[in-house]
C-alpha cells in the first residue's frame, strides 16, 4: 500500500507502519562493510535536521544547497529540509566551482551541505565570491577542514544543534503548514548548451508523479532498490522516493563507478539506470562469451535466440508462446541465463526502469532475452522524470518509450514537437520569467524541444529537435540516433556525431583503451602510447568493418563515413560533458576544429 502524504511527514508516517524495519542499507564514504538503519532510526535523524535547521534560522520556502554524492546523509538532509517546509537544491557531485558559484549565487543559498573532500575544497574556494553563503556542513567525517576555515562544520555537529528536539513543537506546526504549492527541489540543469536553468518542482507534482506511477510502477515493500544514478537527476530522485511511498528499502550506492560490485554483494531487485549501463552490461556479457569455447559461445547464442523468441516474438506482443517454446526458454532460464543474472547480483530481479537517452534496440532485446525486465521510459526534470513508460506484465513495443503516465496529455505539434500539460508538469525555472515564458505555448502545453509520435498508445520518439543536423546536401540527421546504434559495439566508450552543414556524416570516437590495446597486442600491432594506437590504419580498418555492420540498416546519407579516433576521454572540466555526461556538441566542435577540419579535406 503507498503512502503518499505530504513529503514533510512521509519517512515519520513510514516509520509509524515499519517500525525498526530495514529502511537505507549503505557503506560509509570510505566504502568497507555494508550498514543499515532502521525506518524509526532514519525518521529521528530526521527531526533532529529539521530542528538544527530552525536552529540555524532557516525560513520556510528557503534554499538550501547539498552538494553531494549519494549517501544517508543527503537522504536526511532533504527530508529534514521538507520538514521545516525548506527548498532543496541538488548540485551534481562532479559540478565544477562556476556551477556552484552561479547556482548558489542565483537561489541565495545560505546553507550548503557537502558530501567529501572534493566538494568540500571547491565550496570553500567559491566561499568569498557567494555573498549570501554562511556556513558548509561537511558529511564525511574524514574529510580535512582548513584550520583558516572558521565556516565549516561537521555533520555530526550540525546534528548536535538539533538534540532532544528543541524546536519539534515549530517543527510539526510547520508541517501542519505545509501546502502541496510549496517548491520542494529547484533542480539546475547545465543543459547541452551550458546554459544553466533551475527548474522549480512543487511538492504537488511529487504527489500527482507519485499516485500516477503508482498505478503503472509495480515497486513494492519487498523490493531491494539500488540508488545508481545522483540523487540529483530527477529520474533517480524521482523513483527513489516512489519506492520509499511504497516502503522499499533502498540500498545506497555512493561511487557510481563500483555499481556492478555493490550489485553483487547487495542483491537488488530493482535499480533505475540510463541506458548506458545496460550498453556496458550487455558488451561485458558478449565479451565473456566472445572470449568461452565454441560449445559455450553456441550453447550462449542458442539461448539467446530462444529467450528472444520466447519474450520479444510472443510476451511483448501480448501473445501466449508456443508449449514447446515455452519449456525450452524456462529450461534455458534455470541454467544458462540464471548464471548471467547470478554474475550481475540480480538473481531476485523483479524490473529495471531505464530512461535519460535513446535505449538500442539490440541491447533492449538482449536484456529482456535474459529474462530481466527492462521498463523503458521517457521524461524530463520539467514533468518530474516520468510521461510515459512500459508497463510490466502488458504488451509493449521495443523502439517505443511506452504508454503515457496518467494524467499526462500529450500533444504532437505540426513540427512533431511533443509538448505536455498535466499535474506534474513544472511551473517553470527560478528566476527566469523569459525562458519560462519562453517554455510554453500560448495555450499552456509545455514544450519538451523532441519530436515524436503516438501509435498504439505507445509514445515513439524520433529525435532531438535542437539537436537535429541538415548537411549541406539538405538531409536532416537525427545524431543521436546514429550514436545509440554504434554504442553497442564494446569498442566503443564514447561518439559524438558531426553532420550540421557538413557534406557526409562524421565522428569523434573515444575508444575504450584497455580492449583496443589488448586487440593490438594480439594482432602484434606496434603502439608506443594511445596517440600512436589510435592513429594506426589497421586499428582504424578493423573499426570502420565493425561501424560498416552496425549502421547497415541505416540510410546512405545516414552512416558514419569517416571518423577520427581520439586518445583521451571527454572532460567535464574542458567542458565537453555535462554533469549527466551528455555531450556538448558545440564545445566539442570548437575544441576539435582541426580534427574534423580534416576528415573533410578532400
Amino acid at each position: 500500500m503507498q503512502t503518499n502524504c505530504h513529503m514533510s511527514v512521509l519517512v515519520h508516517e513510514q516509520a509509524k507502519k515499519y517500525g525498526d524495519r530495514e529502511m537505507l542499507i549503505y557503506q560509509d564514504f570510505s566504502g568497507g562493510a555494508w550498514k543499515s538503519l532502521s525506518w524509526n532510526q532514519v525518521s529521528q535523524t530526521v527531526k533532529q535536521v529539521s530542528n538544527a535547521l530552525l536552529n540555524l534560522g532557516v525560513k520556510p520556502q528557503e534554499n538550501i544547497g547539498i552538494f553531494s554524492q549519494n549517501s544517508v546523509q543527503y537522504v536526511e538532509c532533504d527530508f529534514g529540509a521538507w520538514g521545516v517546509r525548506a527548498v532543496t537544491i541538488p548540485f551534481y557531485a562532479t559540478s565544477s566551482e562556476q556551477q556552484i558559484q552561479f547556482i548558489v549565487n542565483d537561489a541565495k543559498v545560505r546553507y550548503l551541505f557537502v558530501g567529501e573532500q572534493e566538494q568540500y575544497d571547491k565550496a570553500r574556494r567559491v566561499f568569498s565570491l557567494c555573498p549570501t553563503l554562511e556556513r558548509i556542513i561537511v558529511y564525511d567525517p574524514t574529510v580535512h577542514i582548513s584550520t583558516h576555515d572558521p565556516n565549516a562544520i561537521f555533520f555530526s555537529d550540525f546534528l548536535k544543534l538539533g538534540e532532544n528536539l528543541p524546536r519539534q513543537t515549530e517543527v510539526e506546526q510547520l508541517q501542519a503548514e505545509a501546502s502541496f504549492d510549496d517548491i520542494a527541489n529547484i533542480l539546475y540543469t547545465s543543459g547541452t548548451t551550458g546554459d544553466s536553468k533551475g527548474v522549480i518542482l512543487t511538492h504537488g507534482q511529487f504527489h500527482a508523479a507519485f499516485e500516477a506511477n503508482n498505478k503503472c510502477v509495480p515497486v513494492n515493500d519487498q523490493d531491494r532498490v539500488m540508488n545508481f544514478l545522483p540523487y540529483t537527476h530527477i529520474f533517480e530522485r524521482g523513483w527513489a522516493i516512489l519506492a520509499l511511498t511504497k516502503g522499499a528499502t533502498m540500498i545506497v550506492n555512493t561511487h557510481p563507478q563500483e555499481v556492478q560490485q555493490s550489485m553483487r554483494e547487495t542483491h537488488p531487485t530493482c535499480m533505475s539506470a540510463v541506458p548506458r549501463f545496460w550498453e556496458k552490461v550487455y558488451m561485458g556479457v558478449m565479451d565473456k562469451i566472445e572470449h568461452s569455447s565454441a560449445v559455450q559461445r553456441k550453447l550462449f547464442m542458442h539461448a539467446l535466440s530462444v529467450g528472444k523468441r520466447h519474450n520479444i516474438e510472443y510476451l511483448s506482443l501480448g501473445k501466449k508462446p508456443p508449449l514447446p517454446l515455452h519449456l525450452e526458454y524456462e529450461m534455458l532460464n534455470r541454467t544458462v541465463f540464471s548464471l548471467v543474472r547470478k554474475e550481475l547480483g540480480l538473481e531476485n530481479a523483479h524490473f529495471f526502469p531505464t530512461a535519460g537517452a535513446a535505449v538500442s534496440s539490440h541491447v533492449e532485446e538482449f536484456v529482456h532475452s535474459i529474462g530481466l525486465n527492462m521498463i523503458v521510459g521517457y521524461g524530463l526534470t520539467e514533468s518530474l522524470a516520468t510521461v510515459s513508460c512500459d508497463h510490466l506484465g502488458e504488451p509493449y513495443t521495443v523502439g517505443s518509450v511506452g504508454q503515457p503516465i496518467d494524467g499526462i496529455d500529450i500533444k504532437i505539434s505540426e513540427e512533431g514537437e511533443i509538448l505536455l500539460k498535466g499535474p506534474t508538469i513544472t511551473v517553470g525555472y527560478y528566476n527566469r520569467e523569459d525562458l519560462t515564458k519562453q517554455s510554453f505555448t500560448a495555450d499552456g502545453y509545455f514544450r519538451t524541444g523532441d519530436a515524436g509520435y503516438m501509435k498504439d498508445g505507445e509514445l515513439f520518439l524520433t529525435e532531438r529537435i535542437k539537436d537535429l543536423f541538415k548537411t549541406s546536401n539538405g538531409k536532416y540527421i537525427a545524431p543521436q540516433m546514429i550514436e545509440s546504434k554504434l554504442l553497442v559495439d564494446k569498442y566503443i566508450d564514447q561518439i559524438c556525431v558531426i553532420a550540421d552543414q557538413r557534406k557526409f556524416v562524421s565522428a569523434l570516437i573515444v575508444p575504450v583503451y584497455p580492449l583496443l590495446e589488448e586487440y593490438a597486442r594480439d594482432h602484434r600491432i606496434p603502439f608506443a602510447d594511445r596517440e600512436e594506437l589510435c592513429a594506426n590504419p589497421q586499428i582504424i580498418e578493423m573499426l570502420k568493418e565493425r561501424i560498416d555492420t552496425l549502421q547497415q540498416q541505416l540510410a546512405h546519407y545516414e552512416q558514419v563515413k569517416r571518423f577520427t579516433l581520439l586518445p583521451h576521454h571527454l572532460s567535464m572540466e574542458k567542458g565537453e560533458l555535462t554533469n549527466t555526461l551528455k555531450i556538448r556538441r558545440r564545445v566539442l566542435n570548437e575544441n576539435y576544429k582541426a580534427q574534423i577540419d580534416k576528415m573533410y579535406e578532400e
